[in-house]
């Protein structure tokens, strides 16, 4: 098989070794044979031409479709102001509420733990048999109610030995009391020496002495006899008892018999950071009293209400933080001892401000802004500045005015001049739970910022 190649090719291929070469320019009007393995060189070089204006091609042709859908998807989102065929887009549906003005609370939420202001450990201040217990595991004990009895025999025997040695030394003290009046009376007429005058005179102080060792030494035993009936020193919740009675007990021992816990009045202690310190001391110092919630630990549930008490006297500079103690009543026994809290204390009351829903606002790279409708049912998108945030409710310093509505549901299908027919929203109910929040940092979620915010 041959391939033949026109004349306007001579010239351009010349025989060197077992290859061809290019030489140089071609003439028309001649053809000439070549033989079927020369041209495998040309046939691979058009199969690769092919294949690359083939893929070229392909890549055209995607990105072709591609970008007319991109163009079909932005006609469609930008397409708010008409609808096919040139009539009015059909206006979205918003869920809209209301700015108001009034007042709001800004409170600093802090971590805290309850602790009761008074923790006694009952301990035996005798040695003895522990012989009856008279208090319930849980019970609320008063003060001076008896809780145990330690076996009081022994005690008994000494004293019964003491008042015995008590009276010897009274009788002992008489005789000597009168052998001293008769030695004066001798020493008058000096029929016996001064010395033994004084030496009469000395044992009747001894016997006086030890009379009142004896006395001393009944009075102590009486006093244990006392510790044998041991009694709450305190008003509080008795725990769990540590020693059963038979067991004996000693003054040295470290466990005790029970502790008691006082339950009213119980104090909550909480630290908070270093930079909110100020505004505390501000309402703390005048004397006025600074009120103090205490929520559950998701912060959702108002447990009890007190005031603050104490402010510790340094900043922990490790933390950074300083603590505070805050005192409840506790009458209802909501709080218990090592109970994790969610402190709240009020620090600032803002004055006629524009309070807005915590769900409008949303936010963007350029910052915080809110849809704002208008009379005409038309979106206007607005830069706010925001203030504290307590619970649902957003202070704005700036951008929006008294009663304008805002959108707080179905933000995500509109932008700046969409046309919407706004519902307004139904008010919480009054007296409705809140989140408490930190001071100026919002409690709901940020929204994803929007294209051109």
């Amino acid at each position: 098989m041959t391939i033949r190649i026109g004349v306007g090719f001579r010239g351009m291929l010349a025989r060197s070794g077992n290859g061809w070469k290019n030489w140089g320019a071609g003439v028309r009007g001649e053809s000439e044979e070549i033989p079927e393995g020369g041209a495998h060189p040309s046939r691979g070089r058009a199969r690769i031409l092919v294949l690359v204006v083939g893929l070229g091609c392909l890549l055209v042709a995607g990105a072709w479709i591609a970008y007319g859908r991109q163009a079909k998807t932005q006609q469609q989102t930008k397409a708010t102001g008409s609808g096919p065929g040139g009539q009015p887009a059909r206006p979205v549906p918003v869920v809209v509420a209301p700015v108001r003005t009034g007042d709001l609370s800004v409170y600093l939420t802090a971590l805290g733990s309850v602790t009761p202001l008074n923790t006694v450990t009952v301990k035996s201040r005798v040695d003895g048999q522990l012989m009856k217990t008279h208090f319930t595991e849980g019970q609320v004990v008063q003060a001076g109610d008896l809780l145990a009895e330690i076996d009081p025999r022994p005690f008994q025997a000494q004293l019964m030995q003491a008042e015995g040695q008590l009276a010897r030394d009274q009788a002992n003290l008489a005789n000597a009391r009168l052998d001293l009046e008769r030695y004066r009376r001798l020493a008058q007429q000096e029929m016996i020496a001064r010395q033994q005058l004084d030496t009469q005179e000395m044992m009747v102080s001894q016997a006086e002495a030890s009379i009142k060792m004896n006395t001393g030494q009944i009075d102590a035993i009486k006093l244990q006899l006392t510790y044998c009936r041991i009694t709450s020193p305190i008003t509080g919740r008795v725990g769990l008892r540590l020693v059963d009675p038979g067991n004996v007990v000693k003054a040295s021992d470290t466990g005790g018999l029970v502790v008691i816990t006082q339950l009213e009045p119980i104090a909550l202690v909480f630290s908070v950071p270093e930079d909110s310190l100020q505004p505390i001391l501000r309402r703390f110092r005048p004397g006025g009293k600074v009120p103090v919630d205490a929520f559950d630990r998701e912060g959702r549930t108002k447990i009890a209400t007190g005031t603050l008490v104490a402010i510790d006297n340094q900043i922990d500079p490790t933390t950074g933080t300083v603590r505070l103690k805050a005192s409840f009543g506790n009458t209802d026994g909501v709080l218990y001892p090592n109970q994790f809290v969610n402190a709240r204390v009020l620090i600032d009351v803002l004055h006629d401000a524009m309070l807005a829903p915590a769900e409008a606002i949303q936010r963007g790279p350029q910052g915080a802004y809110v849809y704002v409708v208008k009379p005409d049912k038309v979106v206007q998108m607005r830069r706010v500045q925001l203030g504290p945030t307590e619970g649902a409710v957003v202070s704005v310093r700036t951008g929006v005015a008294d009663s304008e509505a805002l959108v707080v549901d179905g933000a995500e299908k509109v932008q700046d001049g969409a046309r919407v027919e706004p519902t307004v929203r139904k008010a919480s109910p009054a007296g409705a739970p809140a989140t408490p929040g930190a001071a100026g940092a919002p409690s709901a979620p940020p929204r994803a910022p929007r294209p051109g915010a």
